[in-house]
């Protein structure tokens, strides 16, 4: 009778390395599916917001060049004040590092344009902003 326990054992142990199997198999199949959709999602997030970067940095030099413009024109066309703010501006944008996305200060460098736009902005009495941007960092989040 001690034998027939042991007959037992041995007859459930296939299953349980069959089962074990097909977890491993699974989980190997399973993981590189996500490795492959896990990338391409990767990559159009990056391409959304690498756009979003560009279209938004695009306007800011698009009102700089109309203000250099201006000012090569007429050097009198703006305050000393403003021409100052202008160049502080056209110094961020340019410093802004588009090819080193995961500078840790890209978030840093496009608020001081902001700021720095609604400086000039204000002190020209326009009104004038950048229509593309969500109101809110918050909101670029909730958008991925």
């Amino acid at each position: 009778m001690d034998h027939q326990p042991q007959n037992d054992v041995d007859f459930l142990e296939p299953s349980v390395l069959l089962d074990e199997t097909h977890y491993q198999e699974g989980y190997k199949t399973g993981y590189n599916d996500g490795l492959v959709s896990g990338k391409e999602e990767g990559r159009q997030v990056g391409l959304k917001m690498g756009f979003q970067v560009g279209e938004e940095l695009g306007f800011y030099q698009g009102c700089l060049d109309v203000w250099t413009s201006a000012i090569h024109i007429d050097q009198d066309a703006f305050s000393a004040r403003v021409r100052k703010n202008i160049e502080q501006l056209a110094a961020l944008v340019s410093s802004y590092p588009l090819s080193d996305p995961e500078n840790e200060q890209v978030q840093d460098i496009m608020e001081k344009i902001r700021l720095k736009f609604r400086v000039i902005t204000a002190s020209l009495g326009v009104k004038l902003e950048y229509d593309g941007r969500p109101a809110s960092s918050k909101q670029d989040v909730e958008d991925l």
